[in-house]
């Protein structure tokens, strides 16, 4: 068949998806610190692609809260704001107690290991004080159940607002208390291990609750 005169429509998703992916972790993991005004122009040249991605991506970040859009005027890195982070880590708390609900009955003895191995990287991240290498091996446990209940809805909710939340756990992997969630991933896998559903829910919903919270605004 001839070529189409147009690349398909999932080229350009997967183009807005990786501009949005790389802005995000770029506020996230502080390159881009709060109240750092983000000129389209600029990140479109760092960035190696046109400013219209970088536009969609930016108006994405504003409804994450992420950013601070000023119409005609600025957009600018927001702060770290302990009302939107108590929101969010209320709202995925909930999700994550909805996932691991769901899944304890469907999880088989290999996604029990999968989620085992990640704490194990998970602590000797902490041990190394690596803070990133932390926060992947905690999406990685995370993830397992999430994937497994199959629940899309609760998947995009967690999407829009982990965002907001990594910072926090970004100040809470880098303390000594990055140590008490290893005990509660292992509590909560022993309990996903032997099926009690409500009891290991109960645990994720605590973990995500007990994140260190911020000053207040």
């Amino acid at each position: 068949m001839p070529i189409p005169p147009s690349p398909p429509a999932v080229a350009r998703q997967l183009l807005r998806d990786g501009v949005y992916g790389q802005l995000r972790d770029a506020i996230i993991d502080g390159t881009f610190e709060p109240g750092e005004q983000l000129r389209d122009a600029d990140l479109a040249t760092w960035l190696g692609v046109s400013r219209t991605p970088v536009r969609e991506a930016l108006l994405r970040l504003a409804q994450t809260g992420l950013v601070v859009a000023r119409p005609g005027r600025s957009t600018t890195v927001s702060a770290i704001s302990a009302t939107a982070v108590r929101e969010a880590r209320d709202v995925v708390a909930a999700m994550h107690e909805l996932a691991v609900r769901d899944a304890v009955p469907r999880l088989t003895a290999d996604d029990v290991a999968r989620m085992r191995a990640a704490n194990e990287r998970f602590e000797q991240a902490v041990e190394a004080g690596d803070v990133e290498a932390a926060l992947r091996a905690d999406d990685e446990l995370h993830d397992v159940p999430v994937e497994v209940s199959g629940n899309r809805a609760l998947a995009t909710v967690l999407d829009q607002f982990v965002p907001v939340l990594r910072r926090a756990e970004r100040l809470r992997f880098a303390s000594a208390s990055a140590r008490e969630s290893v005990a509660r991933h292992q509590e909560l896998i022993r309990l996903c291990a032997d099926g009690d559903a409500e009891a290991a829910s109960s645990v994720v919903f605590t973990t995500f609750r007990a994140l260190a919270a911020v000053d207040d605004d």
